[in-house]
């Protein structure tokens, strides 16, 4: 049902939906392709696992730059959508931050939310371990502020974990200063107190001082590990156009504007207004089992009865080409109820196939998968969609509308 090898070997989020294109799963992966291939060529105990693979009708999928980036997106998409399959990161605020607050005199603070004034370090997901660097900081550069008022000091300062506020003579110009070495250690300026860190360890070690020793390694990771997560500079925005097509369901996407005839016939260059497409998809598993499916949207919305399904006769293995020149021809085997459009799911070379086969006067385009690129005669080398506006929605609704009636009849087709 799935085309596994198409995934791509990146790191990223996949994304099961169910029949209706709604959200039920969301994974993060090191290679988006490995993992999704390991749902279905290991053999899973857990029930859960099952009803996930019994349940879903598609798998989507998102790239991002790493790994890290792809844990950050993972527990952000999870808490908006709430996946019925997901348990961990389903509810309440999955990251935390590191903030140092706006004032006169700011503090260090370890928090959940972006909701005080000041300079935040974060995202993280690993609370544990952004809660020890948050912990080593305070302690290291004595940032811990207190209420009291004594003269001489509390006792945490003698001790040397208040930064000496309770004082009547606060050194506020060395708070200051270490409170800036501190933000630097989360920056750029880190490889510093990394080096200095380092050179303690080996001289613990050398003093047979192992669990000191120890302890300041435990800083040396996490700080890397925090240090790797802020680099990342993760926003969601940046995958705002992934997460739409990934991810939007499909009965969410019908309301469109009155004139999109008239919209479609611009942005395509065409003679006349567009009411009527057909949009052909072709489903297989591993190359076998192929089947295909026509959708017609009127006036924006589907009109089911002009739906088809196709089992492909002339082919044994996956040939998307001549599959889908082998369902074209028969949907229009009588030249009746022709389209005014019709649309391919796939790239240049599907498109190629088809206007072979089809008359002139009937207009083709194809849309490509994941880059939302339009090919066509009036744009032979492609067009990106623009998925905010009337005409990009329809046809990426249309497109996916195909792809889960195929999915759906190739499921029959495979419990036969």
């Amino acid at each position: 049902m799935v085309n596994i090898s198409s995934f791509p070997l990146n790191s990223g989020v996949y994304i099961f939906k169910d029949t209706d294109g709604k959200v039920i799963y969301i994974g993060k992966a090191k290679s988006i392709r490995k993992r999704v291939s390991s749902y279905f060529h290991k053999k899973h105990d857990d029930f859960k696992v099952q009803a996930l693979l019994t349940e879903y009708a598609s798998i989507d999928y998102i790239i991002t730059g790493d790994e890290s980036e792809a844990m950050l997106l993972e527990a952000q998409l999870i808490g908006q959508y709430k996946p019925k399959f997901n348990v961990l990161l389903k509810s309440g605020q999955p990251f935390v931050y590191i903030l140092f607050t706006a004032g006169r005199l700011p503090k260090i603070k370890f928090v959940r939310n972006q909701q005080i004034k000041g300079k935040y370090f974060g995202p993280f997901l690993r609370k544990v371990q952004a809660r020890k660097v948050f912990n080593y900081l305070v302690r290291t550069f004595k940032l811990n502020l207190c209420n009291k008022k004594i003269e001489n000091g509390c006792l945490d300062y003698h001790i040397g974990l208040c930064a000496g506020s309770c004082k009547t003579d606060f050194d506020k110009e060395g708070y200051f200063f270490r409170l800036q070495l501190a933000q630097d250690a989360l920056k750029h300026k880190h490889k510093k107190l990394l080096k200095s860190l380092k050179e303690k360890i080996q001289e613990l070690n050398k003093n047979l001082e192992f669990e000191k020793s120890k302890h300041l390694q435990e800083y040396v990771d996490n700080l890397d590990i925090i240090l790797h997560t802020i680099r990342t500079k993760f926003s969601q925005d940046k995958f705002e156009d992934q997460i739409f097509a990934a991810v939007t369901p499909i009965k969410q996407i019908y309301s469109f504007a009155d004139d999109i005839d008239k919209k479609l016939q611009t942005f395509l260059k065409l003679e006349k207004p567009i009411r009527s497409i057909d949009c052909f998809d072709i489903s297989h598993f591993q190359g076998s089992f192929l089947v295909g499916s026509c959708v017609r949207f009127v006036d924006g919305k589907p009109y089911k009865k002009s739906f088809r399904r196709f089992k492909i006769k002339t082919l044994q293995k996956q040939n998307d080409c001549a599959a889908l020149q082998e369902i074209v021809s028969r949907r229009y085997r009588y030249k009746e109820n022709l389209p005014d459009l019709i649309m391919i799911d796939g790239g240049k070379g599907q498109l190629n196939a088809i206007v072979k086969i089809i008359e002139k006067s009937i207009p083709c385009i194809s849309l490509a998968k994941r880059e939302e690129i339009i090919f066509s005669k009036q744009f032979p080398d492609g067009i990106k969609l623009d998925i905010k506006k009337d005409v990009g929605r329809l046809l990426i609704a249309l497109r996916d509308y195909a792809h889960h009636f195929a999915i759906s009849y190739h499921r029959k087709m495979r419990s036969l």
